[in-house]
């Protein structure tokens, strides 16, 4: 079991879930069945994706190339993540409201006059879409680490997770503080393609993996700087 990996791929995978549920929700509203089937089939296919395509890059791809190639991509994934989390709180970009979301399917579902077999699709793709960036998610932090054991398991805590709460709750899930979520696992998503594009490329770090918890806090404290220099960035604009 790799803790690392397992937390990283819930929290990452717990994001992409929280904005999957307001689609799921709004379908939910006109048919709860329905809904629930659709969530179950797009649960079923991504399942399907990640043992076929798992299995296959374990058994095609070399390690070291598989390292570089992942790191490539996760630093990708995550420096985008930063960025938007960085404007977001630099007050730069709009915060992501769930809510807001959730009331705009609901609306688009009115109008159209949707029924039973509509309320499934839409709840199949909504989660379908949001769950190929977890599929990459588990494919990238699983192979990179050789833990697709942990991916999985932290994902699959992710999916029931936000699923149980937005059941129970019957309303998007606003109170969780997506924004700060999607900062972190940006963070931590950059740092692990640090991490392993450095070890493609012979690096040796010297704290094996404990090199992570130096490479998040490091990322951390320059995003910081970066919000409050634009915070006073845009202050200074507003004075002048």
């Amino acid at each position: 079991m790799n803790l690392y990996v397992l937390v990283a791929s819930f929290l990452a995978s717990s994001v992409e879930f929280v904005e999957a549920l307001s689609i799921v929700l709004a379908a939910v509203a006109f048919g709860f069945r329905p809904a629930l089937r659709g969530v179950l089939y797009a649960v079923l296919t991504l399942a399907v994706l990640v043992l076929v395509l798992g299995e296959g890059i374990l058994r095609f791809v070399p390690m070291s190339v598989l390292q570089g190639i992942v790191g490539v991509l996760l630093l990708l994934f995550g420096l985008k993540w930063i960025r938007k989390a960085i404007l977001r709180f630099a007050g730069l970009k709009a915060l992501h409201n769930e809510e807001q979301a959730y009331a705009r399917q609901v609306q688009k579902m009115e109008s159209s006059g949707q029924g039973a077999f509509e309320a499934q699709a839409t709840a199949f793709n909504g989660v379908l879409l949001e769950g190929l960036e977890v599929v990459v998610i588990i494919l990238t932090m699983g192979s990179g680490a050789h833990a697709f054991g942990s991916a999985i398991l932290g994902s699959a805590i992710g999916l029931v997770a936000v699923l149980a709460l937005g059941f129970a709750l019957r309303s998007p899930l606003s109170r969780v503080p997506e924004n700060t979520l999607k900062f972190v696992v940006g963070i931590m998503l950059t740092s692990f393609g640090t991490f392993w594009a450095g070890k493609a490329l012979g690096v040796r770090w010297p704290l094996s993996e404990a090199t992570l918890l130096v490479l998040i806090a490091g990322y951390l404290a320059v995003a910081a700087w970066y919000v409050k220099m634009l915070k006073a960035g845009v202050a200074r604009h507003e004075v002048g």
